[in-house]
Formats: C-alpha cells, sequence, structure tokens
C-alpha cells in the first residue's frame, strides 16, 4: 500500500511521536514509527540541516544525527530540503529454504524521503528508511540523474548514540574485538556485525543488508564522543542504483539480535524457482581427519580409499554428505592444478558414483586460483557432470568490491547448475542474501576451530555465535571427539581447548546450512554413546531460540526437530551453573530428556574428553538448572512422549 504524506500530515498522525520530538525546533519534521510504534524515528530539517533521531520504548538510541552523502563536491546533509515523502506498510510471512525457523514474518512501514540540494536543484537522492519493530534500516536510491554517471565521494552520516555504551566486533579469523568502551578513544574501520551494549542494557547490532555492488562498509568510532561514521570508498553511480542498507537491529538482550529476521528481510525473495534440490545436511569433511592412524593401522589421507570409508560411515550415520577440501585435484594455489579433473590417487568420479550410490552426496573444494585460471562457469559446470551436490570456495583475491560481485556470480553460477555453496576463507560479509539465493548455505565468518593454523579457546564460540552469527549462517567445523591427540595430525597445528560435550553443543548453538564434522569416523565410535546426539540431529532444524547468554560469558540456544528440541549450552574458561528455562515445550506434554553433560573434574585444558550420560523426564513447568565446567558445554535431548 502506497501514500502519499505531508510534513504535516506524517507530523501529527502519531501522537506520541510529536510529544517526545516536540523539544527540537526544526523547520520541517517527518515522523517514522514501527508497525507497533514502540520504535520511532524522526528526519527532520533544521537551517537547512539534514538531522535523523531514533527513540526505542523510552529510550533514546540516537540524539540528533547527521545523514547523507557528498555527491561530487556537493555536501548534501546540509542546504537541503525534503521535496516529497511517500509511505507503505508491508505485511508478510515467507517459506525459508535453510533458515532458522520455517517461516519468518516481514512486518515493516518504509518512508521514502526525496532529498534535493538547495544550491543544485539537480542534484539528489531517495532515502529509504524502513522500520520493523526490532529496528530500522536506511539506504539511498538514485532513481535519475543527469549525464551518465556521478560520484559518491563519501559518505557523511555521523550517528550520535546517546549514552555511553561497549562494543564489540567480527574481527577476522580471530577472536572478536571488544569489549571496548566508547570512551577509549577513536577507533577506525570497525568491520560489521558491530554489537552495542547502552549503559541502560539495551543492545544494537549494526550491520549491513543486501550487499550487492559495492564494497561492505565499516564504522569509525569518534574520540570520547562515541559517534558512528560510516566507511565507503568513492563509487561511480548510475540511474536506478541503490546502495546496501544500513542497518540497525535492537533488543533488551544480546540473544535477540541473533534471533532477529530484519537482515534477511531486507533481501529480495528467493530468486530459484524450485528449490527441492537445496537440502541442508550434516557432512563429513576430509582435511583435519589426515594423517589419523586406526587401531587397525589405516592411516586417513586425501585419497579415495579414505573418502569410501567415510562415506560408508556417513550412509550409516544418518550423515548427508562428505567435503572433500583442498588439493584433490592437486595443489590448490598452482595455477596448473586443473579442476576439471583429479590428481593421481584421487578418482573424484567414482568416489561421486559410490556416494550416489550410498546416499551420501558430495562437496568438492575449488579454490579461486583453479576457478579464475580454468574458467568459474567450466569448472562448475564439470562439477555438475560428475554429480557433486554443492562446492566449498575458498581464498577469493581481488578488491572488496570485486569480491562482493565475484561472490554473486559464484552463488549464481552453483543455482544454474544446481549446486550448493560454502564461502571459506575471509568472505565477503554475509548480508542475508541467502534469502534470495537459498544455495548459499554458510560462511566461515568467524574463526573456525583450527583453522589459521591457531586453535580458538572456549569464550571464542560463545561469542561468535552471539556477535557473528547475527549476520548469517555460519561454518565454523565443530564437533572434535579426539581432543586430546588431534593436534598430531598434518591439519590441527595446535591443541584445542573446550571439552567434548562443548563441541556437541556449539553444533546445536551454531546455525549453519551445512553441519561440518571435522573428526574421524574412528574418533565418533570411540565415544558412540556421545556421538549418538548428534546421530539423531535432524539434517535441518526447523527451529530457533535463545533461550540466554551473555556476551563472553555463555550462551543457551534450543532447536527445534520435528516435535523434538535439541538445546546447546557452551561456557567461557569459567564454570557456571545456569537456570535454563523450558517454556517453549508443549503445555502439558512430557518429554523423555537426555542430558550429556561434563563431569564434576571435566577442563577446557586438564580433562577434556570426559562426560556422562543421563536421562529423565521434563515437562514446560520443570526447574531446571544446568552445570557446565571450565571451558565446557551442556547438551539436552528432549523427546516428546506420545
Amino acid at each position: 500500500m502506497m501514500k502519499y504524506w505531508s510534513p504535516k500530515s506524517i507530523f501529527f498522525g502519531v501522537i506520541g511521536v510529536v510529544v517526545f520530538l516536540s523539544g527540537c525546533e526544526s523547520q520541517v519534521k517527518h515522523l517514522l514509527v514501527s508497525p507497533n510504534t514502540n520504535l520511532k524515528g524522526q528526519l527532520a530539517i533544521t537551517e537547512s540541516k539534514l538531522h535523523f533521531i531514533v527513540v526505542h520504548d523510552t529510550d533514546t538510541i540516537l540524539s540528533s544525527s547527521t545523514i547523507g552523502l557528498e555527491l561530487g563536491e556537493i555536501d548534501l546533509t546540509q542546504n537541503v530540503d525534503i521535496s516529497e515523502v511517500t509511505y507503505k506498510t508491508y505485511d508478510n510471512t515467507w517459506s525459508t529454504v535453510n533458515g532458522k525457523q520455517p517461516t519468518v514474518k516481514n512486518s515493516y512501514n518504509e518512508y521514502t524521503c526525496k532529498v534535493v540540494s538547495n544550491t543544485n536543484n539537480n542534484v539528489g537522492y531517495n532515502i529509504q528508511f524502513r522500520m520493523y519493530n526490532d529496528g530500522f534500516a536506511f539506504r539511498y536510491h538514485f532513481p535519475k540523474i543527469l549525464g551518465d554517471s556521478l560520484t559518491i565521494q563519501q559518505e557523511l552520516t555521523k550517528l550520535n548514540i546517546q549514552q555511553e555504551y561497549t562494543y564489540w566486533s567480527y574481527n577476522g579469523e580471530r577472536h572478536n574485538l571488544g569489549p571496548i568502551s566508547s570512551a577509549e578513544g577513536s577507533r577506525e574501520k570497525v568491520k560489521t556485525p558491530m554489537v552495542i551494549k547502552t549503559n541502560t542494557g539495551k543492545y544494537i547490532s549494526a550491520l549491513e543488508g543486501a550487499i550487492k555492488n559495492t564494497a561492505p562498509i565499516s564504522f569509525n568510532v569518534s574520540n570520547k564522543s562515541g559517534v558512528l561514521s560510516i566507511n565507503n570508498k568513492p563509487i561511480s553511480v548510475s540511474s536506478g542504483f541503490e546502495t546496501s542498507w544500513r542497518t540497525f537491529i535492537i533488543g533488551d538482550k544480546a540473544g535477540s539480535l541473533v534471533s532477529s529476521d530484519l537482515l534477511v528481510n531486507l533481501n529480495e525473495p528467493n530468486k530459484i524457482e524450485d528449490s527441492s534440490w537445496i537440502k541442508p545436511g550434516k557432512a563429513l569433511w576430509d582435511w583435519r581427519v589426515w594423517g589419523y592412524t586406526t587401531k587397525d593401522g589405516f592411516v586417513y589421507g586425501g585419497n579415495t580409499v579414505s573418502h569410501k570409508r567415510m562415506i560408508d560411515f556417513a550412509s550409516q550415520n544418518n550423515i548427508q554428505y562428505l567435503l572433500i577440501d583442498a588439493d584433490w585435484y592437486g595443489s590448490e594455489f598452482n595455477e596448473s592444478s586443473d579442476p576439471t579433473t583429479s590428481k593421481s590417487d584421487i578418482d573424484i568420479e567414482e568416489c561421486i558414483a559410490y556416494g550416489k550410490k550410498n546416499n551420501v552426496g558430495i562437496i568438492l573444494y575449488l579454490n579461486d586460483v583453479g576457478a579464475k585460471t580454468y574458467g568459474l562457469e567450466n569448472v562448475i559446470k564439470q562439477f555438475a557432470e560428475w554429480g557433486a551436490v554443492g562446492i566449498k570456495y575458498g581464498f577469493m583475491k581481488g578488491t572488496p568490491k570485486q569480491k562482493v560481485i565475484h561472490t554473486q556470480e559464484v552463488v549464481q553460477l552453483c543455482a544454474k547448475y544446481k549446486l550448493m555453496v560454502n564461502f571459506h576463507d575471509s568472505p565477503v560479509t554475509p548480508s542475508g542474501d541467502y534469502r534470495t539465493w537459498p544455495n548459499l548455505m554458510s560462511k566461515e565468518y568467524g574463526h573456525a576451530q583450527a583453522d589459521a593454523k591457531r586453535s580458538y579457546y572456549p569464550e571464542t564460540a560463545v561469542n561468535a555465535t552471539l556477535i557473528n552469527m547475527i549476520s548469517g549462517p555460519l561454518d565454523l567445523t565443530n564437533g572434535y571427539f579426539d581432543l586430546n591427540e588431534a593436534h598430531k595430525r598434518d591439519k590441527v597445528f595446535q591443541q584445542l581447548p573446550g571439552t567434548v560435550v562443548a563441541e556437541v553443543a556449539k553444533l546445536i548453538a551454531v546455525h549453519t546450512g551445512w553441519m561440518v564434522l571435522p573428526d574421524s569416523p574412528e574418533a565418533y565410535m570411540a565415544k558412540e554413546d556421545l556421538f549418538n546426539a548428534i546421530r539423531q540431529m535432524p539434517a535441518q532444524f526447523n527451529g530457533f531460540k535463545v533461550l540466554d547468554g551473555e556476551i563472553d560469558e555463555f550462551v543457551s540456544i534450543a532447536r527445534k526437530a520435528g516435535e523434538n528440541w535439541f538445546v546447546g549450552s557452551l561456557t567461557n574458561r569459567e564454570g557456571r551453573e545456569i537456570n535454563l528455562p523450558l517454556d517453549f515445550l508443549d503445555e502439558g506434554e512430557k518429554y523423555k530428556a537426555t542430558f550429556y553433560e561434563d563431569t564434576s573434574d571435566s577442563h577446557f585444558l586438564e580433562n577434556k574428553e570426559s562426560y556422562t550420560i543421563s536421562i529423565t523426564e521434563l515437562t514446560k513447568e520443570s526447574n531446571l538448572k544446568i552445570r557446565m565446567a571450565p571451558g565446557g558445554g551442556h547438551v539436552l535431548h528432549l523427546e516428546k512422549i506420545n
């Protein structure tokens, strides 16, 4: 529904907003509200300068903030006017293919404000605002320009967060940045997602939605004031150009940000007409197993014999895929390594055929060097003709903008040939685009365990679950069982801190399209009673709920599996007891509860592989307190009793 509103009619449309913003003396005020009116904004022209204010419930999120771009040499944050505002409301529910939930509600109010320069009426753009119940987003749209193109020199937006705050942010293949106080000093190029906790306890995530044709943005934090400015490089635009959405999710708890669907809702609907071939699932992975020696003397490596052995195990244990990683077609960084062939000790066609016979799909690694040397479409077409089900794409090179565009090329070509895809090795920022192209299963947007030749510690898993996962599904390769000896293998370079129960809990807590399992069949079978928890996990969960959590400390997440549930909890290096709410269970139903727990002396360094399993009955009303060892975790499997 589209409406045209005058500034006066907007201003007097919501009485509560008028009251709280009446103190701002402005020439023109345009009010923006969420569907439930709990989130309110104001776009104002004061002495020909453009300002923006946001209030959530009774908390001022943004006090008077500058918003706009520099076009050519014209600053469109001042000497401007808003010539027109259009308004529409949207409310629907759509079905996901590989989402946290089977359906997503998309409800927002959208305001499109035409901003024009007072010094040159031919220069301007539209700012589109979307107001959701749990946040807001804005982007710039150029419906028509004079000439062939114009240049966005820089973004001049300066967001004035009302209160002092603490923040964290994504930090590549390392532990996330933070906690950092806004009063500590300036910091440039803070990556997204950025998570802010105000001194009143409000949480805000600053990130980016629907990145299509520009380099990802980052934020600068100004010295002591805490003002956020947005980094972007100069870019030439033509008529019809749209930037990505500058996105801000707001919640009363850290878990609210992870639960939000705001980011994915900013993206276009699914463009793949028949998505039936896109199937999330669990995958064995050969790479970290190389060098594992079994009791009968077999040594795993990158060869067909090892792959068939893993396919047999996957087939018998509710594991849908085998991921064959780097070097299967030769040294991955060598331009002479041709990914349309395989090296001497690997028969990739035989492996794929054997997998099909045993109902196990094969995912093939592809390095950027091989893709660009031998032709991206040529390689993807060959993978599809062999019968592979997907690819893992690694080590993409290029400028940030080039990587954004090339990522889209990879995803769309994979869709053309019915292949799923997973990006590793510092991929471009996730932006909710897996809604549009649901064959995009996940990205390694964080520190996957043992990657970058380093092991992470327990707090990193807690941190990534509550920060990195806001941006989309992650591949962090969790699920090691041989924690004491894994570092002796070819591709595990340091000892792995953590407990084996925590390794299972990570598989529940981290949303992903492909649950990639990094250990050997024999390591899993050595703890078969614990592995049974993984065996019983579905190929795709059909529900997601953050039960509790604090960044850097702990997290508990429940995942629905049909009528049943799995709950995964993680702690940092400290042991702790927490109350686990069960209000997500069905009223009046009893559940068989299987507990997979750390023992009393479990420890992430000194006693990693001890665990205990017990069974009881629970209901929605049960009071449940769980214990986690230092650096440990907790797993609860709830099965409805008929």
